[in-house]
């Protein structure tokens, strides 16, 4: 499975954007049975899980990011969205998503290709 996110850009804080990963080279029903994350990486940061979407849509987001990042997935295109409003300066990061773990939060899959998000303030 290769994964590719898309969507980022420089933004002003306060501003939104909408980031898209798809997922390529699965099977249509095997992708359906991931469960999905978005992961962000900032400059010196370890990577980590911003937020996730079960199988059954089930979606959960870390406690910095709620009420401003929502997650959503279309099985049928096999991608994975993640809305981010409202954003502040300490957002700015590279943006990837992967299968999860949801026990653990640990990615599943080799790492794609990200997508720069930075916030000015």
């Amino acid at each position: 499975v290769q994964l590719q996110a898309s969507g980022g850009g420089l933004v002003q804080a306060g501003d939104s954007l909408r980031l898209s990963c798809v997922a390529s080279g699965s099977i249509f029903s095997t992708f359906r049975s991931y469960d999905m994350g978005w992961y962000r990486q900032a400059p010196g940061k370890q990577r980590e899980l911003v937020a996730s979407i079960s199988s059954g849509g089930t979606t959960n987001t870390a406690d910095s990011m709620k009420g401003r990042f929502t997650i959503s997935r279309n099985n049928g295109k096999k991608t994975v969205t993640l809305q981010m409003n409202d954003l502040k300066p300490e957002d700015t990061a590279v943006y990837y998503c992967n299968r999860v773990d949801l026990g653990t939060g640990s990615s599943l899959l080799d790492w794609g290709q990200g997508t720069l998000v930075t916030v000015s303030s």
